[in-house]
């Protein structure tokens, strides 16, 4: 019988991490393959990497390369997944696409769902992304409801966002969760993120003020053996928010162009960050970045907290 181990490959790095329990913290793919334009991709995922470091955790960027899950990636890598004439042999991979990923040996750019479960496999706790998927709008024509909001649901990892995508039915994605049963924790503001905006007009459930607040839940939820995950939402910094007016355009217009060009599915949310960065002359490219880095320095604040006795 095939066992997991046999589809992983594990850097020196994280090897090394995982053997001596030091804190870890999980970063996707589909933000270098599908999420920016190269060379913002590539330079993206190699700040990632040096923020978590520096913040004294190990970042282990998931990703599949010819059938092998990659936990933690080497910079030559991260340059394949980034390069745009590589894009078409790299797969936006969610949960459910893992086992023709893996058995056929493709390449692949690991989603929120499937980084979450990957990460949960080999005991990684916290993960940074920019913002999750969610309940897209008009979703009660299309039923297009992210697959992060169920693994959510049932993968014990911790999720550091800017909330969800300003594209989506927030309102309705946050329905959702808390019919999950998933907590939102506010990291230092009781407001609800919308990814490019620091308030979306929603609260979270709780305030967490520092890293040690969030041990205290996690460790009362380890003795509650509650199953599922967390979000620990974390605005984007001050400077970097957009306009509302100006960002509220610009995905009203993108929308307007996807229904036109018929884009569904996977292609949804990369065709639409593209056009929204296009519309405001790239201010939405930078907020993005800046969030995701954010995120991944307050998720490696986090990861050292829990790892401390």
């Amino acid at each position: 019988m095939s066992k997991i181990s046999q589809y992983i490959k594990f850097s020196n790095e994280v090897k090394n991490a995982l053997q001596n329990n030091l804190p870890i913290v999980a970063l996707e793919s589909t933000i270098i393959s599908h999420g920016m334009p190269y060379p913002n991709n590539y330079q993206t995922a190699i700040r990632l990497e040096k923020i978590v470091r520096d913040n004294k955790a190990v970042p282990a960027t998931i990703a599949i390369i010819n059938g092998y899950i990659h936990i933690g990636l080497e910079e030559h890598e991260i340059e394949y997944l980034s390069k745009p004439e590589n894009k078409s042999e790299i797969k936006k991979v969610s949960r459910k696409d893992l086992p023709a990923i893996l058995g056929l040996k493709f390449s692949g750019a690991t989603t929120v769902a499937a980084t979450m479960m990957i990460a949960n496999l080999v005991g990684i706790r916290v993960f940074a992304t920019g913002g999750i998927g969610g309940v897209h709008r008009e979703a009660q024509i299309t039923m297009d409801i992210s697959a992060d909001l169920l693994e959510l649901s049932n993968t014990n990892v911790t999720v550091v966002c800017s909330g969800v995508k300003s594209i989506l039915d927030i309102g309705l994605t946050l329905e959702y969760l808390e019919t999950h049963g998933v907590p939102i924790y506010g990291y230092q503001t009781e407001k609800f993120p919308a990814f490019y905006l620091r308030d979306s007009g929603f609260k979270v459930d709780y305030v967490i003020e520092n890293a040690l607040d969030f041990k205290k839940i996690i460790e009362a939820k380890t003795a509650l053996k509650l199953k599922g995950g967390q979000i620990v939402a974390n605005p984007v910094p001050f400077e970097f928010e957009i306009n509302p007016e100006k960002i509220n355009n610009a995905i009203n217009i993108a929308l307007n162009e996807s229904k036109m060009a018929n884009i569904t599915g996977k292609q949804v949310t990369p065709f639409l960050l593209s056009k929204i960065s296009n519309i405001t002359s790239g201010d939405s490219l930078l907020t993005n970045i800046e969030l995701v880095c954010n995120n991944a320095y307050v998720a490696s604040l986090l990861a050292v907290e829990l790892k401390k006795n």
